[in-house]
């Protein structure tokens, strides 16, 4: 890898770009990802195309102790309006702050996440599952990501490693700390602290060939990796998890509080199935004409990526059982029961002609994001009680991986709508192939 290729400078060797990896919102389906990555946020997936754009790096000479109030002031304002200068200001108490200045670093890169459109954000994430009390329109609930929730620093050399840290560096360039911010000093003297609802981390064993889920964590400003706290937003700070990094691996989870992403590395994402790939196994499926086994109708999967809009022979299914069949109005029970994240039809329990079970009666949908994928198998298993289709693989690593819910919660959910799985979360699928 070589420096850029300046304009007119024929000896200068261009760099090729180097993509670090993708991160991916679960739970927003295809259609947003794609228009957040490709049009809004082009650079959102961390491809490294100038590097002119360096990440910033703790200067052990510059941090600083203030005690009057008047001179803290001074010192604050000069940290955090100086063009060049990264900081970040811990307010210990109303004349007591400690100021922590960052200089450059010129092998890394840094990108920064969170609610925020303004310029420093370089990954604009919003809730996918509403900010404020279950039930609550997420449209109207107060969001709970940080307008500047973390940042990734990632190694301009091999292996490119990426690193997550907790919190992100303003307009003004400075990360802010105040004083009911969770804080204290390490034992070496710097200064370290955690974002009011805390970066939680997840980092898979083996993934995706043989997936373990990790432990969740929390992920300190500076990068330490620290047990959870009692609470999202406790006041006291988990235990250190000692030898544990905050690098980033194929398959590791980041929560933001109101929204997962899904870290896939560069290397990884070359062994993942594509959309393509997808596509295929979709017309491979529709070619076998399943078929409806009491209307007889052929049944097809909408074309992908598609908006979820039902069409004629779009495939319906008891998750129940897992018979497959065309949308019809019959076996309908009188009971109803809410199930939450649940698709038209969902609420209503139908008793499947072929085996007497009875349950929810749902529109098959196929997964359409290549990240979420933990390998190549045909489409065999459906999410309950969504209804997106996947490999047995999938849905099985899905439907065991317990995703940070609420304030202490967890609970497994579907990578494609965020829908919260029930037990079990998954249903195999039986098709009915053509009988003549």
């Amino acid at each position: 890898m070589n420096s850029p290729k300046k304009d007119g400078d024929d000896d200068v060797p261009v760099k090729d770009p180097v993509k670090y990896g993708e991160l991916v919102i679960l739970g927003t389906g295809c259609s947003f990802y794609r228009v957040l990555s490709e049009i809004i946020f082009p650079q959102a997936c961390f491809v490294q195309v100038w590097f002119d754009f360096a990440s910033v790096s703790l200067d052990d000479h510059m941090p600083c102790v203030v005690d009057a109030c008047f001179t803290a002031g001074l010192v604050i304002f000069a940290a955090v309006h100086s063009r060049g200068q990264h900081s970040i200001s811990f307010t210990l108490s109303r004349n007591q702050t400690v100021v922590v200045e960052y200089c450059h670093d010129n092998n890394t890169d840094m990108f920064q996440i969170g609610r925020s459109t303004e310029s420093p954000i370089d990954f604009v994430v919003t809730d996918t599952s509403g900010g404020g009390k279950e039930g609550e329109d997420p449209s109207i609930a107060p969001s709970t990501i940080s307008r500047f929730a973390c940042r990734v620093v990632c190694e301009r050399n091999p292996p490119y490693t990426a690193r997550i840290y907790a919190a992100g560096f303003d307009s003004s360039k400075n990360i802010f700390l105040g004083e009911k911010a969770t804080k204290w000093k390490n034992p070496d003297g710097h200064m370290d602290g955690l974002t009011t609802n805390g970066v939680l981390v997840m980092h898979p064993e083996g993934f995706p060939e043989d997936p373990k889920q990790g432990l969740w964590r929390e992920i300190s400003v500076c990068g330490d990796v620290y047990a959870l706290r009692e609470t999202r937003s406790g006041p006291s700070r988990g235990k250190l998890a000692e030898g544990e990094s905050s690098a980033l691996r194929d398959g590791s989870l980041v929560d933001l509080c109101g929204a997962t992403l899904l870290w896939r590395t560069g290397e990884g994402l070359m062994r993942a199935p594509t959309l393509r790939h997808l596509e295929a196994l979709r017309q491979e499926l529709n070619a076998s004409r399943p078929q409806c086994p009491v209307g007889l109708s052929t049944l097809a999967f909408p074309s992908l990526p598609r908006s979820h809009s039902l069409e004629e022979r779009q495939p319906w299914v008891y998750l129940a059982c897992g018979h497959v069949h065309g949308r019809h109005d019959w076996g309908q029970r009188s009971e109803r029961v809410e199930v939450p994240g649940e698709g038209e039809g969902s609420t209503t329990r139908r008793e499947c002609p072929l085996c007497r079970s009875v349950g929810p009666y749902v529109p098959l949908w196929l997964g359409c994001e290549p990240a979420v994928y933990v390998d190549a198998g045909a489409p065999t298993h459906a999410f309950v009680p969504c209804g997106h289709v996947c490999s047995e693989s999938t849905a099985r690593y899905w439907a065991e991986t317990p995703l940070p819910h609420g304030t202490h919660a967890f609970r497994p959910v579907c990578p494609f709508c965020s829908s919260a799985l029930s037990t079990p979360g998954w249903t195999r699928l039986i098709f009915q192939g053509p009988i003549d």
